[in-house]
C-alpha cells in the first residue's frame, strides 16, 4: 500500500513538474535560494546545528555511561560466579 502511494506521488509530481516547465522550475529555485540566503533562516539553521551537535554529544555520553554500567555489572557477576 505504501509503495502504491509513493508511486502515485512520484507520478503526480512528474506530471505537474513537466507541465510547469523550466521557467517555473527556475522561479521555484530562485525563491528557494532567496529563502536559504535569508539571514534569519541562516541563523536558525546555525542554531539548529548547534542544538543537534549538543544533543548528539549528550546522547553519546549517556550511551557511554550505560555501556560502562553494563560492563561493570557483567564483571561483578563474573567474579561472583564460581568457576565450573
Amino acid at each position: 500500500m505504501k509503495k502504491l502511494i509513493l508511486l502515485t506521488g512520484i507520478g503526480i509530481g512528474y506530471v505537474l513538474g513537466s507541465k510547469a516547465g523550466r521557467e517555473r522550475y527556475e522561479q521555484i529555485r530562485a525563491g528557494a535560494k532567496k529563502v536559504a540566503e535569508n539571514p534569519t533562516v541562516q541563523s536558525a539553521a546555525a542554531k539548529a546545528t548547534e542544538q543537534a551537535a549538543s544533543a548528539a554529544e549528550a546522547a553519546k555520553d549517556k550511551a557511554t555511561d550505560a555501556a560502562s554500567s553494563v560492563a561493570d555489572k557483567a564483571r561483578r557477576e563474573a567474579s561472583i560466579q564460581p568457576a565450573p
